[in-house]
């Protein structure tokens, strides 16, 4: 356990990981990104565990990466931001490829980097009502080392819709997009993903395990290439004035030079 993110076990083999900076929306700061690393590494490595589910304390399931964070980023010098960006872009490939089921239970809104986290898991299930979206350019910034994920998980097409624009879009439009495989009323949500949980209970963990990873194989490639692809994309963006201008803008409270 740690103060940003807090893991459960059950009896039955099933954890929990709860990101836990509700004050920030569980934005993902640092700390969280590490702490998101670890727990998936650890998880997927313990045999007693049989499926992961992963959500949110507080209104937000995830706001994205944290501004402060982002912020630092762009006054560092370029190994430090080839560093946090690879960090970022290692988590992600962490989830993707735990070999245990990861179940989101999306219990509230999901911007930038929480969408990706959305994409890494197995399936995901929302609320209704919550709103969604891809809103990096809106800061001069790019959808990058979630990006292998999204374009997976939505395919090119219907990630088109909302990669670029920063659109903000309803639970509903989550489902049609696949990023969600259900939107249920918010008192309805731990019935539906303990009907996404139960089923594993009954088949062989390592075959399950086996099978995930087999279906990566198959799907469209997230191998090391695309991954240092995104991670290249995310340096150059924070290395760009458009991401100064529109992350300081978000601090200073104004609208970026380019908003009309």
């Amino acid at each position: 356990m740690t103060e940003v993110l807090t893991i459960g076990v059950d009896v039955r083999g099933v954890a929990t990981l709860t990101l836990k900076r509700p004050e920030k929306h569980n934005a993902l700061s640092a700390d969280l990104i590490a702490a998101l690393h670890e727990a998936a590494l650890s998880l997927g490595a313990d045999p007693a565990v049989r499926v992961v589910v992963l959500t949110g304390a507080g209104e937000s399931f995830c706001a994205g990466g944290d501004l402060g964070w982002m912020r630092a980023q762009i006054a560092a010098d370029g190994p430090i931001r080839a560093t946090e960006a690879r960090k970022l872009a290692m988590m992600l490939n962490a989830l993707n490829t735990m070999p245990r089921p990861l179940i989101g239970r999306v219990q509230g809104q999901a911007f930038g980097g929480g969408i990706g986290l959305m994409a890494v898991c197995d399936v995901a299930i929302g609320v209704q009502g919550a709103r969604f979206g891809l809103t990096e350019t809106r800061l001069g910034l790019i959808p990058a080392t979630i990006g292998p994920y999204v374009a997976a998980r939505m395919g090119e097409a219907r990630a088109r819709r909302i990669f670029m624009s920063a659109r903000r879009f309803g639970a509903e439009e989550a489902v049609r997009l696949d990023l969600l495989a259900r939107a249920v009323p918010p008192e309805d949500i731990d019935a539906a993903v303990e009907a996404e949980v139960t089923p594993y209970l009954a088949c062989a963990p390592g075959a399950v395990g086996r099978a995930k990873s087999l279906l990566r194989r198959l799907g469209p490639p997230i191998a090391q290439a695309e991954i240092e692809d995104s991670i290249s994309a995310l340096v150059a963006a924070w290395e760009d004035p458009e991401a100064a201008e529109g992350i300081g803008s978000f601090f200073d409270r104004r609208k970026p030079a380019w908003a009309v």
